[in-house]
């Protein structure tokens, strides 16, 4: 078993509910969540003019390569009503692929590790709390390490998973 960490964010509808949607799916997919962090509100980034967000990471494990890995999480996506309309737009759920074991993938379909995750507090804040230190495999930053140097200043507030819903 290969171990993986995600990423997982919605801002549509029910966001903590459809990230538990998609916890759920992955294990009918054959990636057994092993373990998830709490969950944020987090303010976009990027393309700023939608709703807020909710992130968690969690460590899974799978037996599939990172291409089939990658089509299993778009699968789930799809699944539960993702639509691609907007690039970084809003989006019901969103499953990215930060690191597998100590592997480094670059290719059209795929970047492991993901490509943005130095830069994005609400990657590295989720992911702290599973492995602070938790190394980058290509610059061997940890995680911690990371998330101190970041430039984002986006806000990233932990939250109880039944209140995601009554904030921005």
């Amino acid at each position: 078993m290969k171990r993986v960490f995600l990423s997982l964010g919605s801002n549509l509808g029910d966001r903590s509910g459809n990230i538990k949607g998609a916890l759920d799916a992955l294990g009918a997919a054959g990636i057994q969540v092993r373990r998830v962090s709490s969950f944020y509100r987090t303010e976009p980034v990027e393309f700023r003019q939608q709703p807020w967000f909710v992130n968690c990471a969690a460590e899974v494990e799978t037996e599939l390569l990172p291409l089939q890995l990658l089509k299993a999480v778009q699968k789930v996506e799809r699944d539960l009503g993702r639509r691609r309309a907007i690039n970084k737009g809003p989006r019901k759920i969103d499953i990215d692929i930060l690191l597998y074991e100590n592997v480094v993938v670059r290719s059209a379909a795929l970047t492991i590790p993901h490509e943005r995750m130095a830069g994005r507090k609400f990657v590295l804040a989720p992911l702290r709390e599973l492995d602070a230190g938790l190394r980058h495999p290509v610059t061997e930053r940890t995680v911690m390490e990371m998330l101190n140097e970041t430039p984002d200043s986006s806000q990233v507030i932990r939250i109880d998973p039944q209140d995601a819903e009554s904030g921005p």
